[in-house]
């Protein structure tokens, strides 16, 4: 992550994510796990060894699959201010999904099975 507390704020506050744990160096927190139902995310503070401005979330994708409705996840996350990428779709796969990008580029894909 370029900026963790920016990060940590976008998966916090836009995605409802709750912290279960921050793990800190020298006082200053550097990686934060998540948690939203069964879904758990673990974030970092980059380091920048392989450069400050480097692409992010190029041919990655983070792939969830929920039981919650995800039309009203939809309209939840754009309620506290996120955009989506492309809002609820049927998938000839059989899932209903959403996607979103975060603050670092990465790309996101929420998804439930059709009822």
């Amino acid at each position: 992550m370029n900026d963790l507390e920016k990060s940590l704020a976008w998966y916090r506050d836009v995605l409802g994510f709750a912290v279960e744990e921050t793990w800190k160096d020298a006082g200053k927190v550097v990686g934060v796990s998540l948690r939203a139902g069964d879904v758990s995310f673990m974030i970092g503070q980059d380091d920048w060894k392989k450069g400050r401005d480097r692409t992010k979330g190029e041919g990655f994708r983070i792939f969830c699959m929920t039981k919650k409705n995800v039309d009203a996840l939809a309209q939840q996350i754009e309620a506290r201010g996120g955009r989506l990428d492309h809002g609820p779709t049927d998938q000839p796969w059989g899932v209903r999904d959403i996607s979103l990008t975060d603050p670092d580029g990465f790309k996101i894909t929420i998804a439930a099975e059709k009822r």
